[in-house]
């Protein structure tokens, strides 16, 4: 089973167990604000939305969203690496309730996914999508080491967002 452990948090598989967690963070208003509304009102939408995401992408690529604990167990957020419609390299997210915002988690549960992605997976380059007006997200993405590179639009969205990227030194080809 999937697990990362930093001096302060446990990255875990996001499961079943975990469609309150999922369905608090979803329905956040910075979530809808910056990352947009995912239709998801009830448990049961959590359930499907874990099952269809999350898990999904860790059985069709080895990686996903994870959920992020405290060591005492408290679900704070999730962080991880996605394959997203419309980028071509592996993307990081990230979403925290609104009570551990502000607190380091974040950096500390990105830098962990940032090297895993690196070491474990071998990717070359990782790339993240913001509002550009998420200066937040965009202080976070360039404290682990990500750089603005352009605009894009998500195929079927109508919004531009800004495109950040990491890319290994010497990195001539895309992961």
């Amino acid at each position: 089973m999937f697990q990362i452990k930093t001096p302060n948090l446990v990255l875990l598989e996001l499961g079943n167990d975990d469609a309150e967690l999922m369905l608090n963070l979803l329905n956040d208003s910075d979530f809808l604000q910056n990352i947009g509304d995912r239709g998801v009102h009830n448990l049961e939408q959590a359930r499907q939305y874990i099952e269809n995401g999350p898990v999904s992408m860790y059985r069709q690529h080895g990686f996903g969203l994870y959920k992020v604990e405290l060591k005492d167990g408290t679900a704070i957020g999730i962080c991880g690496l996605i394959r997203r419609n419309g980028l071509d390299d592996v993307d990081i997210g990230f979403a925290f309730l609104p009570q551990y915002r502000g607190k380091g988690y974040a950096l500390e549960a990105s830098q962990a996914i940032m090297l895993h992605g690196q070491k474990a997976l071998g990717l070359l380059r990782i790339v993240a999508i913001t509002r550009p007006d998420n200066t937040p997200s965009i202080k976070l993405l360039e404290k682990i080491g990500l750089k603005t590179e352009k605009r894009v639009t998500l195929p079927g969205e109508t919004e531009e967002l800004l495109l950040m990227a990491w890319e290994a030194e010497n990195n001539c080809s895309k992961a």
